[in-house]
């Protein structure tokens, strides 16, 4: 009996861990230059594809009303607070990372493809923006 409670118990654990490794839920964005905490951003899952948007400004330095002046799609002049940043990203075949999507820098404007990995048990998330060979790698850290 004690075998079997031991087993439910480690099996439900493991669950809640595979339920974490998911880039869905709220995340604390980190500049990967400056290493400072940005915004808030909430990915969300429906069909199967990731969107995220900008849920929360953290820098005090970004205006609450502030602007993508620098887009060049639908998103210009668009406010940044609520824009969604993250579009179209899928789970690869193994669920270890997500891509196919595209990201939006809202400070240059610049749309890249996008690759999403949980990292550390799902408590950061290793965020690739690429065109070509050329990439810039944040790690965003897991608020919920």
């Amino acid at each position: 009996m004690k075998k079997l409670l031991i087993t439910l118990a480690l099996a439900a654990a493991a669950g809640t861990a595979l339920a974490q490794a998911t880039p869905v839920g709220l995340w604390k964005t980190i500049d990967d230059e400056t290493k400072t905490e940005k915004s808030l951003v909430r990915i969300t899952e429906a069909g199967g594809v990731l969107n995220g948007r900008v849920e929360k400004f953290l820098d005090p330095k970004t205006k609450a009303d502030a602007v993508c002046e620098k887009c060049t799609d639908e998103r210009a002049g668009k406010p940044v607070l609520g824009m969604t940043i993250i579009r179209g990203a899928k789970a690869d075949g193994d669920r270890q990372h997500w891509e196919g999507g595209e990201i939006l820098d809202p400070n240059n404007g610049k749309v890249y493809k996008l690759r999403l990995k949980p990292v550390d048990g799902g408590k950061a998330l290793e965020v690739r923006g690429y065109i070509g060979p050329f990439f810039r790698n944040q790690q965003w850290q897991r608020v919920e």
